[in-house]
């Protein structure tokens, strides 16, 4: 099977390797060059807690404009990026590619279908911390169970095909995947945990281990889960505060001691974050349904400002 990963930074270089080792032909896409170089000449250092190992025969490029038709195309590129990123990827994707989006956030396979019909388009989330240490150098840090769920927007013969390829291809890896008939309660799980820890740790400037042992900053993330968990009832997802209960020390254990994406992002690298589409999404839906959500919006306004206006902070000496 012929994958594109559009993205591959420090996610997109976990996700990839996984499928890898189980046997996929994968195209590395990103603008990263060092990165991409150094997968070409010497191959990528996959970190994992069995231990480290050297995976080669990636292809790597700038774009996707002309990397060929590829079977699947997998969008790893952050939710804010999908738009700028697709009228090169669309050279890649063939009347029978199907595509997939792995990304953060809540709506990305709305905007696919602006590209391509339903019946082509898979979504989902994986439960794994990841990190880039350097050029070529990738970490996973999974949480316990199932790391990874999927499905389709439309349930048909061809995503029913290519989902199980897919769940094969993880599988073979060393990645737990499913290919699930109804992927939304996963996707919003992911979603509601991530506006939780994330969005507090950027805040904070903090580890997710050292926000959850704060009572404030633990009484904080359990309140952006509330809310998320309502509108997601709401909406006919379900009830997902068991599910959220059981999260928190898979949290714990497996992103304690790790600063998350949005913390990187907004005190680390000063770039835009997924706010929108994590915090900002839950209030969006939340405002819609009538749902409350005044920790979700003021988190959003919050790191809104701060993204907004990195060149006017602050500066220690």
């Amino acid at each position: 099977m012929k994958i594109a990963m559009i993205g591959s930074g420090a996610a997109g270089s976990v996700f990839a390797a996984y499928l890898r080792k189980g046997g996929a032909e994968l195209w590395l896409i990103d603008k990263y060059k060092a990165h991409m170089d150094k997968i070409a000449e010497d191959g990528l250092v996959f970190i994992t807690p069995d231990g480290e190992e050297t995976l080669t025969g990636f292809h790597t490029a700038p774009t996707a404009k002309d990397i060929g038709v590829m079977d699947m195309v997998i969008l790893m590129v952050k939710a804010t990026q999908t738009v700028d990123v697709m009228n090169d990827t669309m050279p890649a994707i063939g009347p029978d590619t199907v595509v997939v989006s792995l990304q953060n956030g809540l709506g990305n396979d709305e905007v696919l279908a602006q590209y391509v019909e339903k019946e082509r388009i898979m979504y989902g989330s994986g439960l794994i911390g990841t990190e880039l240490r350097g050029p070529g150098v990738c970490v996973s840090k999974p949480e316990q169970g199932i790391q990874m769920h999927f499905g389709a927007v439309v349930n048909n013969p061809i995503t029913d095909k290519a989902g199980k390829a897919l769940e094969e291809c993880f599988k073979a890896g060393g990645c737990n995947a499913s290919f699930d008939e109804d992927v939304r309660i996963y996707v919003w799980r992911k979603v509601i945990a991530n506006a939780g820890y994330n969005g507090v740790s950027a805040l904070m400037r903090m580890r997710v281990g050292e926000v959850f042992a704060d009572p404030y900053g633990m009484d904080i993330v359990r309140n952006v889960w509330a809310e998320g968990c309502a509108v997601a009832e709401a909406m006919g997802i379900g009830d997902l505060r068991p599910l959220m209960e059981a999260e928190e020390p898979n949290i714990l254990a497996g992103l304690g001691n790790y600063y998350p994406s949005m913390a990187q992002d907004a005190v680390l690298h000063k770039r835009q974050t997924e706010v929108s589409v994590l915090n900002g999404a839950i209030a969006r839906y939340g405002e819609r349904l009538g749902i409350p959500t005044p920790y979700n919006t003021v988190i959003t306004k919050f790191i809104s400002c701060i993204q907004n206006n990195y060149d006017k902070q602050y500066l220690q000496g």
